[in-house]
């Protein structure tokens, strides 16, 4: 008996849904669509800190979700996309007064 695959159209993004109803985060609308670093690391900011349900600091859910967000969406996005996301992680480093 083989196992049977759900159509490409109808198939579950498992990580989109992650994405969008985090167990930890409630995130803003559209927080990974801006080009600017600075707005996406204020944003996972403001989300982190206002959270009630995170298991960890605001900076590693910040974090982990910034950098969930780029594993999972990686090979589909532009380099430039990827070098956005990659400052956005130093811009959330240097808002929450980490060095790195």
């Amino acid at each position: 008996m083989t196992a049977r695959k759900t159509p490409p159209a109808r198939r579950r993004r498992w990580s989109a849904d992650v994405t969008r109803h985090s167990d930890a985060l409630d995130l803003e609308p559209g927080v990974f669509a801006s080009d600017d670093p600075r707005q996406i690391a204020e944003s996972l900011k403001r989300s982190a800190e206002a959270s009630t349900r995170r298991k960890s600091t605001p900076f590693r859910s910040a974090m982990s979700m910034l950098v969930f967000y780029t594993n999972r969406a990686g090979r589909h996005l532009s380099q430039a996309r990827l070098q956005t996301l990659d400052r956005a992680k130093t811009e959330l480093r240097r808002l929450f007064g980490r060095p790195g």
